[in-house]
């Protein structure tokens, strides 16, 4: 086996939904060029007239909600509704190991002038459901996946408050079904197949490591009649507006958003993913199901719009994808695994059992290879001549 790469920017076909097509570029390159095609000023006119449709005349209600984490693109996001006159509500379902940082930008979005709403899921909880999701399914931020969905609609639905403003819709900005691609509200469906569930329902979760229904409220989607009660739905507002995350994070850093000292381990930047100790353990794993990291993501949105070329992109894939995350924002494996009651050998154990061995280097017997670090080396880091 060999893994196949785009030939315009570096994302390996393993990626899940991704396709190369006869020139073997990749269909999130082709939604990519396909902006130049579109009207962006008659979908602006489209989001003034939907944002004008749902707000709030008399003032007894918020316009929209917001759902934010605190991160350069939620920062954004509450700038750009503030800038256009809405008066929205906040609301933050908090990461399953807030970092410092992370604490300190969702203050500041605050201090843009805001009404914020935080809701800190049962911590006993969420630990034994990231121990699941680790165990399970390869993934320790799945419980944090579900509730960045489940809990702003909730609150839109207890509040009243029909419209939803989400940001990117990860299957145009990181590749996907050409329809899902192109959809521009998020909304049951849109979760349950492109979400991060991994094949795992919340309520498959009932009776492991004593959970009971009565814990798995946040997580648990409103029903049919309770949204349609309120009329909630959910835009995309990457759809309306060119989102480019490097932008974003230029403009939430002019209204006090705060990035990290130094690159990100295991990214090529500083101002993202930076509100959750856990991130470093979902991107390894990232890596070693399909053969590609944050790094990877990142040089690739960067060559799309111009500013990285494919051999650049290629050279920081290969230096900062995929390395052993012994640590994230300066705290240590072992701590960050502390609450699951996983150590750090079992972690290595987990790691090699949701190994695609399949991607990697092995021995004469099969076995990994790794260098002294723990890092794994790719069967091949381009295509193949």
């Amino acid at each position: 086996m060999m893994i196949r790469y785009c030939a315009h920017c570096v994302m390996p076909d393993t990626k899940p939904d991704l396709r190369l097509d006869e020139h073997g570029v990749c269909n999130a390159c082709r939604s990519y060029e396909m902006r130049n095609e579109v009207d962006w000023d008659s979908r602006y006119k489209s989001l003034l007239d939907i944002l004008d449709k749902y707000r709030n005349k008399g003032g007894t209600n918020w316009d929209c909600i917001v759902p934010v984490s605190g991160g350069k693109d939620s920062t954004y996001q509450v700038v750009r509704m503030l800038q256009l006159g809405l008066n929205p509500l906040c609301v933050t379902s908090t990461t399953c190991d807030l970092t410092e940082i992370g604490r300190k930008n969702i203050e500041n979005i605050k201090q843009l002038g805001v009404d914020y709403i935080e809701v800190s899921p049962n911590p006993v909880v969420r630990a034994k459901m990231n121990r699941i999701g680790l165990m399970q399914v390869g993934d320790i931020s799945w419980p944090e996946h579900v509730g960045i969905f489940t809990i702003p609609v909730r609150a839109a639905v207890q509040f009243n408050v029909p419209l939803i403003v989400w940001g990117e819709n990860s299957q145009n900005e990181y590749g996907g079904p050409a329809a899902a691609a192109e959809n521009n509200v998020l909304d049951r469906r849109w979760l349950e197949e492109f979400g991060g569930l991994l094949g795992m329902r919340v309520t498959d979760l009932l009776g492991m490591e004593g959970i009971e229904q009565k814990h798995l409220i946040n997580y648990t989607y409103p029903t049919d009649a309770e949204l349609a009660r309120v009329g909630v739905t959910g835009l995309f507002l990457g759809h309306y507006i060119p989102w480019d995350g490097l932008s974003n994070a230029l403009i939430a850093q002019a209204n006090g958003f705060t990035t990290y000292h130094k690159t990100v381990e295991g990214s090529m930047v500083s101002y993202e993913n930076l509100d959750n100790y856990q991130t470093g353990i979902h991107d390894y794993f990232k890596f070693l199901k399909f053969g590609f990291g944050r790094a990877t993501d990142l040089a690739c949105l960067h060559i799309r719009r111009g500013r990285l070329s494919r051999l650049d992109g290629l050279d920081a894939v290969k230096r900062l994808d995929g390395r052993f995350p012994w640590e994230y924002l300066g705290k240590g494996l072992e701590d960050i695994l502390r609450p699951l009651d996983v150590t750090v050998d079992e972690f290595i154990k987990i790691c090699d059992r949701f190994t695609n061995k399949k991607l990697f280097q092995r021995d004469s017997a099969g076995g990994l290879l790794k260098d002294r670090h723990g890092n794994l080396k790719k069967i091949n880091d381009d295509n193949i001549p």
